[in-house]
């Protein structure tokens, strides 16, 4: 299951996002958007699965992003042109940048 999700993930194009629910659709596991955080978590190869990409439904962005906290999630989001509301900590716009 996890390999299915990495390999979806590796699908986001730089610039966009897409949600944990989607990406469990895609990867043939529907429902299972809970399990595609704690696979994401584990990234074993963040230079090539970009989980950075992923979001919560609403376009908000992880407290616990594995690898330094939401402030970086939004960091690296913020350098591939996302937009992101300082505030409220989400992607601004949403369906602009969301993918597919």
């Amino acid at each position: 299951m996890f390999k299915e999700f990495y390999e979806e993930v590796k699908k986001v194009p730089y610039g966009k996002v897409t949600t944990y629910g989607r990406i469990a659709c895609l990867a043939g596991f529907p429902r299972c958007a809970k399990f595609v955080g704690w696979a994401l978590h584990t990234n074993p190869d963040p230079q090539n699965i970009p989980c950075h990409r992923v979001v919560k439904k609403d376009g908000s962005l992880s407290e616990v992003f594995a690898f330094g906290g939401i402030s970086t999630h939004a960091e690296l989001l913020k350098n591939e042109g996302v937009e992101i509301d300082e505030e409220k900590q989400k992607v601004k716009n949403l369906e602009k940048y969301l993918y597919p």
